[in-house]
């Protein structure tokens, strides 16, 4: 007798833990570990679903008392026992559940029908064949039949749909010819490719010395089976692309397959144009904007062995490839590998565990890698490569600061600076392009009363709403946490005086501005208003790159590793917007935006500028940016980190508290802290509980504790211990408690 310990599919404390199943005889050769099973649960016997973590002999409670499984879930995937790894790994480090932790690495959740080709071919000789269109054509009711005939003697096999479309032949006909053994309905799985119309396959590597230097060396790594962790630190332009592909052709000729993470889907465009371009139809692609179908049809190719590239954001790290051997995460400093929902996992950290399960390398690639990675490729838990130049040796751009302050003193009350104004024009003349940078999305940042000085809130979360303009005339606020939004005010709706207005700036605002100064300009916007719909990245960036605009303002997905070679100009409209965010990771991020914003510029055979406006040029992440000087502002920023005892130096976890009853948040959080000190483990510092920066989210009120420790294990066991306690407290059932792993913002 077999039994399956299997983990519900219900994402709640209690019940985060194996339930044992008897597998009857009927299913014994069907359901293995990661199948999706259908189960009688508690005492009502309800059915539901959960997932197959272990396939046992031995019973851990009496048989007699057992329940057998009902059957595999109708169109469930299963889970590659990989990825339950993975998931395991994802539950223990971030604190989650292992269903959440499971549903995070099946991006694909259901089977969806293939498309089917169907085509028709003869299952007679030709010589029979011809016998029966002369039969058929000389009768009345037969032409179809005879129609087809013809058309099989002169083609071998012809599509279904040019039969029924052209020939105008019904499928009762065909089915009549099947059923008579004269022809044969093949049918073959079509599955949906997203990248196939990406040009033809064209591309050949020369790689510089410096390029082939580092390719090599890794490669030679791969061939050793050794499978660590590489940093490629390559100033922007340096051509760091070209070294994954000419790595990754090398461990697709070894018969395994590579996973390519980017962290935007605005990157996707240009990145799977050069790695088709390389490689064919061996790539492909998976994200957010592909449908149900696309997805699961993505993931089939992997598994069949037609895909050997995937790339894409987050959710590409868990293609169920079957001999991975390569994991490439590119601009590995960007924020936007880290989720925001729970489980609030670290794709780079998730990527080298992949990599270590399954004997894969793993290359991490940036112009200015996150201050963690540095730490770890300088302490040589990762293998450092340096690409110090540009790929075609081109000079880094020329960078101006423009104090906005003295623009101020000169009478300049524009959010364009005179000198960017200045360098516009000349590019506007030299028909070369222009990007212009700005951190904040909407048409400003809030609304505010210059009589009483309020800044209208929403009602249900404690933050300012974001003026947003619309066609026709129509000004909205709206919440960017929950959504709730109401037209503009004419007046102040706590003192009722009509100076109300705007405060700070944002993509809109600047489109304007362009679209009033330089009215001859034609301008694209790129935000995250833009690009709603599946193609909009895509078309937005394909008509920059041909030209069909001269300008392209944006926000952060702009200036993230793409490549146009008839930029000159990149405008950073305002530096700082980035910097006084409370949260120890400020001055990282600030520095990164901005180099990897100067980095866009010069990229072809033009000289670039960068224009960097700003209310505080003596800042030191500023300064380091402008003179594009990673080293220093690492310097600088990890003697910050040891200061204050900040990642990675220190690990540190948040365990955010939140509940719609007040005082049963401010209950739990003040429990959770007491338990805490009570442990009394040597070297573990205890920051709260305090109210989080945003205490009220959509009606819900939430408090935060900080833990920190430089052993990561002890930190594991704090909320390990947290989630236990948590699970025996009866009243505390309903709040929410989430933990946040070496948080990369504020709470």
């Amino acid at each position: 007798m077999k039994f399956a310990n299997i983990v519900v599919d219900i994402s709640h404390e209690k019940l985060d833990k194996t339930f044992q199943y008897i597998i009857p005889d009927n299913l014994t050769d069907k359901i293995m570990i990661g199948s999706q099973v259908e189960i009688p649960f508690g005492k009502g016997n309800r059915v539901i679903s959960g997932y197959v973590l272990e396939i046992t002999d031995t019973a851990l409670y009496d048989v007699e008392k057992l329940k057998a499984v009902i059957g595999i879930k109708k169109g469930s995937l299963k889970v590659e026992s990989q990825l339950i790894a993975l998931a395991w790994f994802i539950k223990e480090r971030y604190g989650s559940t292992m269903n959440k932790a499971l549903k995070t690495v099946i991006p694909i959740k259901q089977t969806v029908k293939s498309l089917e080709k169907k085509y028709i071919k003869l299952k007679v000789s030709k010589a029979e064949a011809l016998e029966l269109y002369a039969k058929y054509s000389g009768m009345k009711n037969t032409v179809a039949r005879a129609t087809v005939i013809k058309e099989l003697t002169e083609n071998s096999i012809i599509s279904y749909e040019i039969v029924t479309d052209k020939l105008k032949v019904s499928d009762a006909v065909l089915k009549n010819l099947e059923k008579s053994g004269i022809i044969e309905i093949i049918r073959d799985t079509f599955y949906r490719n997203p990248v196939e119309d990406y040009g033809e396959q064209n591309y050949n590597i020369e790689l510089n010395d410096k390029q082939r230097e580092i390719a090599d060396s890794i490669k030679a790594d791969i061939n050793a089976g050794n499978n660590n962790t590489h940093l490629i630190f390559g100033v922007t332009g340096s051509g760091k692309t070209e070294v994954y592909m000419d790595i990754i052709e090398n461990v697709i000729n070894r018969d395994k397959e590579a996973i390519v993470l980017i962290p935007e889907i605005a990157l996707t465009y240009q990145t799977i144009k050069r790695f088709y371009k390389k490689f064919g139809n061996k790539v492909s692609i998976i994200n957010s904007k592909l449908s149900a179908g696309e997805k699961f049809d993505q993931f089939e190719r992997a598994k069949n062995g037609e895909v050997k590239i995937m790339i894409g954001p987050r959710s590409a790290l868990f293609t169920p490839f079957r001999n991975l051997g390569l994991i490439v995460i590119d601009e590995e400093h960007e924020s936007a590998y880290k989720s925001d929902q729970v489980p609030k996992y670290h794709a780079r950290d998730v990527a080298i565990e992949r990599g270590r399960i399954a004997n894969a390398t793993v290359i991490l690639g940036s112009a200015t890698p996150s201050v963690n990675t540095f730490y770890k490729a300088l302490s040589g838990e990762y293998v450092l490569h340096r690409l110090d130049k540009r790929a075609n040796n081109k000079k880094l751009p020329d960078v101006h600061i423009v104090d906005l302050r003295k623009e101020l003193e000169f009478g300049n009350r524009d959010i364009l600076s005179i000198k960017l104004k200045e360098l516009i024009v000349d590019r506007l003349a030299k028909k070369e392009q222009i990007i212009l940078f700005i951190n904040r999305r909407g048409y400003s940042s809030f609304v505010s009363c210059r009589s009483c000085g309020k800044s209208i809130k929403c009602p249900h979360c404690d933050v300012t709403l974001t003026l947003h303009k619309y066609r026709g005339g129509v000004d909205k606020l709206k919440c960017h946490y929950c959504g709730y939004s109401i037209p503009m005010p004419k007046v102040c709706p706590v003192c009722s005086s009509k100076y109300i207005g705007r405060f700070g700036i944002g993509t809109e605002q600047v489109e304007e501005r362009i679209n009033e100064t330089f009215p001859m300009a034609r301008t694209l916007r790129m935000d995250m208003d833009t690009t709603k719909g599946k193609k909009d990245h895509e078309n937005i960036l394909s008509a920059f790159a041909n030209g069909e605009a001269d300008i392209l303002v944006g926000t952060q997905m702009i200036v993230k590793g793409h490549d146009f070679p008839n930029v000159s100009l990149v405008g950073i409209i305002a530096a700082d917007l980035s910097l006084f965010s409370s949260d120890y990771m400020a001055s990282e991020r600030t520095f990164e935006l901005l180099t990897q914003a100067a980095g866009r510029a010069g990229r072809g055979d033009k000289d670039g500028e960068v224009v960097v406006q700003t209310y505080n040029p003596e800042e030191m992440c500023i300064q380091m940016a402008v003179s594009q000087n990673y080293e220093e502002f690492y310097k600088n920023e990890i003697s910050y980190r040891k200061l204050m005892g900040y990642p990675p130096v220190c690990n540190m976890c948040v365990i955010l508290v939140s509940d719609k009853n007040e005082q049963l948040a401010q209950e739990v959080v003040d429990d959770i802290a007491h338990r805490i000190e009570k442990s009394n483990i040597d070297g573990l510092m205890i920051l709260g509980p305090s109210k989080a920066m945003v205490s009220k989210i959509n009606d819900v009120y939430r408090n935060v504790i900080y833990i920190k420790h430089t052993d990561e294990n002890v930190i594991i066991k704090v909320k390990n211990a947290v989630q236990k306690y948590l699970e025996m407290v009866t009243e505390y059932k309903d709040v929410s408690v989430q933990f946040d792993y070496n948080p990369m913002s504020g709470y």
